[in-house]
């Protein structure tokens, strides 16, 4: 970067900044949201306020310092090889880090990023070096996505039916892991075209100065201090593969004690999206017996084909097989489309 705040090489929708001010008032034309963190980037405060997404607890604010942001931009380009006049598209929303970061890191690197709406449908016009996506954005714009060279998709599960869509298409597709408190992901893992026929392909590997551990729960403890003070001790169970590679198996708190066997829904749903394409999740409910029984909970009307299909189906564990199937018109989301899975249960379950 030279004197500026921002890589001289940088542009927005196609157009160049000799300053600051020019950069803002040209963004409040495009978006609010785009326009309200370029204030707060340019500001004199040597951190951002960004909200978390509330998908494993109540949205909270934190405070994130700009160098660290800085280094986290510069580790993703470093990992995916973007450098000065990568061009790049920015369809996420700007409220929360990962439509923040993808600034970020056009700013700090010099990119040329093109902002479009953040709906579910991106409308991708030309083709373009790097961009970021949720799934469900992903799935929507198959037909349109070998416009994009590289992707990283994050913000939720990618389900095994668009893992299988997208291994024909020539962008390179990588799931990443992260969170709010580690600037976007600190560990990606590739999804599509993979050249071993090996476990490898369920591994994720860290970013540049990342080291990983795990805690007595099998939790994954982060060590990244380019982007954060302290270790993070997440609630994700994993199984470690090196100080660098893990394998996720599910989140802790999700974990099913079923008669003594615990359960991963992260990895019974993974078996179940063979043959379900409705969205769902399976969770635990107090059971006398068992102390927690397996359950399904399915979005749509009620389908007697997949409480049967599932009953029958290859690859599941007896312990597996849930023991209730519940269909709910709609699943409770947060802000940014995550299911909320115990307040949709509690809408099936009131008592």
């Amino acid at each position: 970067m030279d004197n500026l705040n921002f890589h001289n090489s940088f542009q927005l929708n196609g157009k160049s900044f000799s300053n600051e001010n020019e950069l803002l008032i040209f963004s409040k034309a495009i978006n609010d949201s785009v326009y309200q963190f370029l204030l707060d980037w340019f500001s004199t405060e040597d951190f951002v306020v960004v909200q978390t997404s509330g998908s494993t607890g109540k949205p909270k604010p934190i405070r994130l310092k700009k160098e660290f942001m800085i280094n986290s931009a510069k580790a993703t380009g470093a990992f995916f090889g973007l450098k000065e006049n990568t061009t790049a598209l920015l369809c996420l929303s700007t409220d929360y880090i990962a439509g923040k970061m993808m600034l970020v890191r056009a700013l700090t690197l010099g990119w040329s990023i093109d902002v479009v709406a953040p709906t579910s449908k991106v409308e991708i016009t030309k083709n373009y070096d790097f961009s970021a996506m949720v799934p469900l954005q992903l799935r929507s714009s198959l037909s349109s996505i070998h416009k994009i060279k590289k992707l990283i998709v994050g913000g939720g599960v990618v389900a095994n039916d668009l893992i299988e869509a997208i291994q024909n298409k020539s962008t390179e597709i990588y799931a990443t892991y992260g969170m709010t408190e580690t600037i976007t992901h600190i560990a990606v893992k590739k999804l599509n075209n993979i050249i071993s026929n090996d476990s490898e392909k369920s591994h994720y590997k860290a970013l540049p100065k990342v080291q990983l551990s795990q805690d007595n729960r099998n939790c994954l403890v982060i060590d990244a201090p380019k982007v954060a003070e302290e270790k993070i001790i997440t609630n994700d169970v994993i199984r470690l593969i090196s100080d660098t590679e893990f394998e996720w198996l599910g989140r802790y708190d999700n974990v099913i004690n079923s008669g003594g066997v615990k359960l991963h829904p992260e990895k019974i749903e993974e078996k179940l999206s063979k043959i379900i394409s409705n969205r769902f999740f399976v969770t635990g409910i107090n059971d006398k017996k068992l102390g927690e029984k397996l359950v399904l909970i399915v979005e749509g009307e009620k389908n007697d084909v997949i409480s049967n299909e599932v009953r029958n189906l290859f690859g599941l564990t007896k312990y597996e097989i849930p023991k209730a199937v519940y269909f709910v018109d709609k699943f409770i989301e947060t802000e940014t489309k995550k299911i909320q899975r115990k307040k949709t249960l509690a809408k099936i379950l009131p008592h």
